[in-house]
């Protein structure tokens, strides 16, 4: 197929270059409303890489050398840059993911500005420890590592890119970054506007390109002191083998297969639009979703027929409508992935009770990766249905006796990124939560993120903690001073 050469180009940025380095392939960006191509973007290769690693080496002394408050004034001028063109951000954020324009608009851009800024504050308030008393006096001296590399997913494009390259840059860092090559726009529009706000040439990198080749280029480079990584468990699993080598540090945010606990006694003000959203939100195609609903048995007719009603009245179609509550999933693949654990979950012998099948909106939509909001009963904890991730519009029910058994069914799973518990029972709730295999626990509301907390996951959802000083801590080397006295 001829490539249609009228689209709009996507380049790296390497050594403060939009253009970077001459691109020879090309990777097609689809709107996922349309299923049509928008962009081309430069697929890299490991000289790619490589060039941009020798930029942010050459970077790394200057900036590193910065007091840190006037890193903390470069971080504050982007957010300034990228909150003057919130709309902007929204709209690209929308087309190229299919996330609703609200959404982008409301949260996920305006949670991007947010990152840039709190790490800015960071850079200013980051101490190290220091002892004595016991044997001399001893303070901790936290360095940059130097270059890192920082590789981000497709659901939340800008909201996690941000999130990686904020703590990293404000810890004194250069940054080589790969978005995903799936949605490209907004990590593009962000390195353009660094440019334009004059940004130190070279502190701030971005590759683009195919993760087999470009990621692992990246992981594998010898210069690179760290990785950062969200994505899916396969992946991090691969990272981890490759980095070990290297002794290379490495922090995962990977997969999720999140239980949401409802007891009999949960508050109802809100209830059924929280565990909507939970399961819903972005198509369910975040990692923190509520993809596994466990009820307590006397109240589960109550809490389905609800559940299922609020489902189906939910509106799927275009994006940018203002009335869309779902849009469609990210890319052919994974549409077609998403259906194929539809039907497994059929062969498994759940209960389909709402959608189960491609949408189709009217209009400029009718083509777009839709899916319904599916809600599934009568699995068992055991199926892969209930046990694999789908990161789509779908969610399991199943019904529990008692709080032994919500346990038992919540930790059923390789899985421990969240959960949630709804409960009016404090003793329960605190109970509840120590005993969950998770590493972020919400009562009685879910999604709410105080930006100081460790963020991350147990068992096979990832490695290590972002957020706050923990990505600080993550992105510096501790020295150890000890002086007789």
């Amino acid at each position: 197929m001829t490539r249609d050469t009228t689209l709009p180009d996507l380049h790296h940025l390497v050594g403060g270059d939009a253009h970077g380095v001459s691109a020879t392939d090309w990777l097609d960006v689809f709107d996922p409303s349309t299923a049509t191509p928008i962009a081309r973007l430069a697929s890299g290769t490991a000289d790619d890489v490589d060039a941009a690693v020798r930029a942010a080496r050459n970077a790394f002394p200057p900036w590193s050398a910065l007091p840190n408050s006037q890193r903390a004034r470069w971080l504050d001028r982007l957010a300034d840059a990228l909150e003057a063109r919130i709309d902007a951000f929204a709209r690209a954020e929308s087309q190229d993911a299919g996330k609703p324009l609200a959404l982008a608009r409301d949260i996920e851009i305006p949670r991007a500005v947010a990152n840039l800024r709190f790490f800015a504050a960071a850079a200013t308030q980051f101490a190290s420890e220091s002892h004595h008393g016991e044997a001399g006096l001893n303070y901790t001296l936290r360095t940059p590592l130097g270059v890192v590399g920082c590789i981000s997913p497709w659901n939340l494009p800008l909201y996690l890119f941000t999130w990686k390259i904020a703590p990293a840059l404000a810890a004194g860092n250069c940054v080589v970054a790969k978005p995903s090559e799936v949605t490209p726009l907004t990590a593009t529009m962000l390195g353009r506007l660094a440019t334009e706000i004059g940004f130190p040439p070279g502190v701030f990198n971005i590759v683009h390109g195919l993760g087999g080749r470009v990621g692992q280029a990246l992981v594998d480079h010898p210069q690179v002191r760290a990785i950062s990584f969200t994505g899916s468990t396969a992946v991090g699993r691969s990272i981890v083998a490759a980095c070990a080598p290297a002794l290379k540090k490495t922090s995962l945010e990977l997969g999720g297969k999140n239980a949401t606990l409802v007891f009999a006694d949960a508050p109802r003000d809100g209830l059924i639009d929280t565990l909507v959203r939970s399961a819903f939100q972005n198509s369910g195609q975040i990692c923190l979703c509520g993809s596994r609903l466990l009820i307590e048995r006397s109240i589960y007719a109550e809490i389905r027929g609800a559940l299922v009603e609020r489902a189906r009245a939910l509106r799927v179609g275009d994006p940018l409508d203002a009335s869309t509550q779902q849009g469609p999933l990210v890319s052919q693949a994974h549409f077609d992935k998403v259906m194929r654990c539809i039907d497994v979950a059929r062969e498994e012998g759940g209960t389909i009770l709402c959608g189960g099948e491609r949408a189709s909106p009217a209009g400029r939509c009718a083509d777009g990766w839709f899916i319904a909001p599916t809600v599934i009963e009568d699995l068992g904890p055991d199926c892969r249905s209930n046990t694999e991730e789908i990161f789509g519009p779908v969610v399991t029910l199943q019904p529990f006796d008692d709080e032994d058994h919500a346990l038992h069914l919540a930790n059923a799973t390789d899985y421990g990124l969240s959960a949630s518990v709804w409960t009016t029972n404090l003793a329960r709730a605190h109970r509840v939560a120590a005993h969950l295999d998770a590493g972020i626990v919400w009562i009685n509301t879910w999604m709410k993120r105080d930006l100081r907390t460790p963020f991350g996951g147990m068992k096979q959802s990832g490695l290590g903690r972002e957020g706050g000083f923990e990505a600080m801590r993550f992105f510096t080397e501790a020295k150890n001073v000890c002086i007789e006295v």
